[in-house]
């Protein structure tokens, strides 16, 4: 099943400086800045490794965000116990094969993942049926239906909007500390001329001072 495709930065970055700053303002596609004032969905930018629950062929899978990628033990033996169970729910869910993305998260998956949760586990935040995306109300059903977390919605507006929040700073809805930041994604889902789906991400850490031109 399709690897995740790459979530492309808002702004370009100086590759020179050694912290490669971030230039506010050049947008990395034009399709940002055309649809800047438009109205987006923000969710939660979880930090964690990228992951992939696959149904295919009756089957339940995993795999990184590549299929070279390897997931941390305690990660699989966690989405062999939770995920292997749900072949047959899946089956009546989709009727076909299917690509949960989502992410690992939680104690010993990235740096400070203790502070989602004190076990690994899986957060939900794109579904793909056959060569269909579905949209945010859909993913959600799937969830309910499946008894899997979702990436939480934290607000919308436009592009401007989420970088001046981000300034600010984010309180995680996971607890009492920063969020990494915003994946941001436009109300109405979009592809650009390549036919790369229209998603874009915000980071907190981008914005310390000094990192931006």
């Amino acid at each position: 099943m399709n690897e995740y495709h790459k979530i492309q930065t808002l702004f370009k970055r100086d590759m020179s400086t050694k912290h490669k700053t971030l230039l506010e303002g050049e947008w990395t596609l034009p399709e940002f800045e055309y649809l800047a004032n438009n109205q987006w969905i923000f969710t939660e930018k979880v930090d964690g490794t990228n992951i992939r629950v696959i149904f295919n062929a009756g089957l339940v899978t995993f795999a990184g965000k590549t299929d070279a990628a390897q997931i941390p033990g305690q990660l699989i033996a966690r989405l062999n116990e939770r995920y292997l169970p749900l072949a047959a729910r899946m089956q009546d869910v989709f009727g076909r094969d299917a690509c949960l993305y989502g992410e690992g998260y939680g104690a010993k998956i990235q740096k400070g993942g203790g502070k989602y949760r004190q076990d690994p586990d899986f957060v939900l935040f794109d579904v793909r049926v056959g060569e269909w995306w579905l949209q945010r109300s859909d993913v959600e059903d799937v969830a309910t239906k499946l008894g899997i977390d979702v990436i939480p919605i934290i607000g919308e507006g436009t592009l401007h909007d989420a970088v001046e929040w981000v300034k600010r700073g984010i309180r995680s809805t996971w607890g009492d500390f920063e969020a990494e930041g915003i994946v941001a994604r436009p109300k109405i889902e979009l592809r650009a001329r390549s036919g790369e789906r229209i998603i874009t991400k915000i980071k907190c850490r981008d914005f310390v001072a000094g990192l931006v031109a």
